[in-house]
C-alpha cells in the first residue's frame, strides 16, 4: 500500500472512532442552578461533573453532575441562613446535591428524555425528566426542568414552613464547552 493508501486508511479509522464513541462537555465555569417556587426561588452556583453526549449515541451518554448545597442564594441573607440550616438543607448534613444518569432516550418531538438517581437531603429517589440540547459555535446547551417536591426529600421545614411551597421548578439552561 503506498503512503496515499495509508494515510486514507488512517484517516477512516480515526473517523469511525472519533464517531463511535459521545461527546465529552464541560460545564462553563460559574453557571447557576435556578430554582423556584411560592415563597422562595433562588440559585445555586458551581455546578460540576461530567457530562457526555452524541444524540446519535445515546447508548454512551451520561449525565453525572452536582452542587454545593451551601452555595444557595436567595437574594436575602437571612433566607440563605435559614435555607442551609436544619430546618431545611441541612448543608453541615447533606452538602451535596447530585444526579447521576442511568439513561437518556429520545423523545418524539425532539426532546430526550433523561432518567436518573436525585440524591437530596440525605435520600435517592429515580426522577425523569425532559431536555433538549442545541448545538452552538462555542459548543452547546443543554436545556430541562425538574419538578422536585421537598417533602419526598424529607425536608419538611420549620413550624411556618407552609408559606413555602412543597414542590419546587428546577430550571437548567447549561452552557457547554468542548
Amino acid at each position: 500500500m503506498n503512503c496515499l493508501g495509508k494515510i486514507l486508511v488512517i484517516t477512516f479509522l480515526n473517523t469511525i472512532a472519533f464517531n463511535s464513541f459521545s461527546q465529552e462537555w464541560k460545564i462553563k465555569e460559574d453557571y447557576t442552578v435556578k430554582f423556584s417556587g411560592t415563597g422562595s426561588e433562588g440559585t445555586f452556583r458551581g455546578l460540576r461533573g461530567q457530562i457526555t453526549f452524541d444524540p446519535s449515541s445515546l447508548d454512551d451518554a451520561s449525565i453525572n453532575v452536582s452542587v454545593d448545597a451551601s452555595t444557595i442564594d436567595t437574594g436575602n441573607k437571612t433566607k440563605n441562613k435559614h435555607a442551609r440550616g436544619d430546618s431545611w438543607l441541612d448543608v453541615e448534613n447533606y452538602p451535596t446535591i447530585s444526579f447521576q444518569s442511568s439513561g437518556i432516550k429520545p423523545s418524539d418531538d425532539g426532546s430526550y428524555m433523561l432518567t436518573g438517581m436525585f440524591d437530596f437531603h440525605g435520600f435517592q429517589k429515580e426522577e425523569t425528566f425532559s431536555f433538549t440540547f442545541t448545538e452552538t459555535a462555542e459548543g452547546g446547551v443543554l436545556e430541562g426542568r425538574l419538578v422536585i417536591n421537598r417533602e419526598e426529600y424529607g425536608i419538611e421545614g420549620p413550624l411556618f414552613g407552609f408559606f413555602v411551597d412543597d414542590e419546587f421548578q428546577v430550571d437548567l439552561q447549561i452552557p457547554l464547552k468542548r
